[in-house]
């Protein structure tokens, strides 16, 4: 296990080609940017993804960031990483003012640009060894945006799973999105429902992925909070470990769908 300088994520390194990675998992903030932000904690919490990374937590490769999305968030593209007005952050005013002061949002942008190069540093390992990889870019998202007693939004809209493919060659890696999104639903029963690009797409690390590396799939998943109440915070432990155990259960094909692809285009 390997953590930053500052310990704004950690990296367990392990053998084979799949890595889950947990961008929005964390709620830390450090404290010049602690002073700043005007949002509460539960706010916050309320945006983040919590328990995201015990999602991926039979992937032999896992990297979990501990810093809040509020402090920088690494799943947009740099120019707009580091929050401004309500218009980026859902209605939350997230600053006491604005603009911030230029040395915040510089060190922020500096956390931006190492976790980018020790992602290139440990996916360029990856791919030198084993010649390719799947990246589970794991998320989840709130489905109750009318408070806590109003009905859950609209399921037709809403998946309980949402895989964002929008970045990467769809045909090309189907042997890998399809096996995922087959294996989940097989796992979880079939009542749950598992779904691509419905509410969203994927973001900056997906494309990031897609676009430096030619034996690299990236899938954006996204969990509706039910395994979880978005408005108090409380998670459920039990619906954490059944969909841990399904997205391991899954792992097993993931490599061989891989394999797939990666031999097609190599023989």
């Amino acid at each position: 296990m390997t953590r930053a300088a500052d310990g704004a994520w950690t990296i367990a390194r392990g053998d084979g080609p799949l890595v889950a990675v947990a961008l929005h998992a964390g709620h830390e903030l450090r404290a010049e940017v602690a002073a700043l932000v005007a949002a509460s904690a539960a706010e916050r919490l309320r945006e983040e993804d919590p328990a995201t990374a015990a999602f991926g937590a039979a992937c032999p490769t896992r990297v979990t960031v501990r810093r809040s999305r509020f402090e920088v968030d690494l799943n947009r593209p740099r120019e707009r990483a580091v929050y401004g007005d309500a218009s980026d952050t859902w209605g939350i005013e997230v600053w006491h003012a604005l603009p911030l002061p230029g040395g915040v949002v510089g060190r922020s942008l500096g956390m931006y640009d190492a976790f980018y190069a020790e992602m290139a540093a440990l996916l360029d390992a990856v791919v030198a060894r084993d010649g390719g990889f799947v990246l589970l870019d794991l998320h989840s998202y709130n489905h109750r945006r009318g408070g806590p007693s109003a009905p859950p939004d609209d399921p037709l809209e809403n998946p309980d799973i949402n895989v964002g493919t929008g970045s990467l060659e769809r045909e090309r890696w189907a042997p890998v999105v399809d096996t995922f999104m087959d294996g989940m639903a097989t796992s979880l029963g079939a009542d749950v429902d598992v779904r691509e690009n419905v509410k969203f797409r994927g973001g900056n690390l997906a494309r990031w992925v897609h676009e430096r590396y030619p034996t690299g799939c990236c899938l954006a998943i996204e969990f509706k909070k039910t395994y979880m109440d978005e408005w108090s915070g409380r998670v459920d432990d039990d619906a954490v470990r059944r969909i841990s155990s399904a997205v391991g259960a899954t792992l097993p094909a993931l490599q061989a769908a891989l394999d797939e692809v990666i031999g097609r285009e190599s023989g």
